[in-house]
């Protein structure tokens, strides 16, 4: 059989990311066999070694589950709320309740559109980690109108707390008398990145929608429903 690290085998579980996984790894939150260990390096041999996260033993023959919603606003993108406000995850429907799924790709509170609800830790890091790139398409209602220049400067970046964005497409899909909406791809996900962008503007938004990341487009799917997409 082949053996392989024990922060993959946590991952492709939907227990967490890669890198997460190496994090309960380190923390001394993963036992294998009945021994905690904590070697992120550590291999196991799946179906074989008894693996366990804070001594609940993983079950590794779960079937993969990726599904799209369309979050409505007023929704947060966590797993609970400690205030009690309704989540992502109370749009799952019966069938899945089951998986332990969690959200990729958080909108806060006051915005809307896709986001993916999965058991896959991989997929998860590939779509979110930084390293890849994956651009996150927005459609943006803003106040006011942006002039060539300042499109020019969000295409260019924008400074933001000492720190440059990297350059964003930005297109113009509709002119109102008062408003502006845009479409922004960004390749990056700073805290809040689109409304900050467009605050150093002097514009600020009024409505945000995401409509799509990496391969997943949000397409007619209505606001809070959910689609299988995996």
């Amino acid at each position: 059989m082949n053996s392989i690290k024990i922060s993959k085998l946590l991952s492709t579980a939907g227990v967490a990311s890669r890198r997460k996984a190496e994090e309960l790894v380190a923390a001394g939150k993963v036992s294998v066999n009945g021994q905690i260990m904590t070697n992120v390096a550590e291999r196991v041999i799946p179906g074989k070694d008894v693996v366990a996260v804070n001594g609940r033993i993983l079950s590794q023959e779960e079937d993969t589950v990726v599904l799209m919603l369309n979050k409505p606003r007023g929704v947060v993108s966590t797993v609970s709320d400690p205030d009690g406000k309704e989540t992502v995850m109370q749009f799952v429907p019966p069938e899945y309740q089951e998986y332990r799924l969690f959200p990729v790709g958080r909108l806060d509170e006051d915005s809307e559109g896709l986001i993916l609800l999965t058991n896959d830790g991989d997929l998860a890091y590939r779509l979110t980690h930084p390293k890849f790139r994956v651009p996150k398409t927005y459609h943006v209602v803003i106040e006011g109108h942006l002039t060539e220049p300042e499109i020019q400067r969000l295409r260019r970046g924008v400074p933001l707390k000492g720190r440059k964005t990297q350059p964003a497409d930005v297109k113009i899909l509709e002119r109102m008398e008062n408003a502006m909406l845009l479409a922004v791809t960004i390749r990056e996900g700073l805290h809040h990145q689109v409304r900050r962008m467009m605050q150093a503007m002097n514009h600020p938004v009024i409505r945000l929608r995401r409509v799509q990341m990496g391969p997943y487009s949000l397409g007619d799917l209505p606001s809070g429903s959910i689609r299988d997409v995996h």
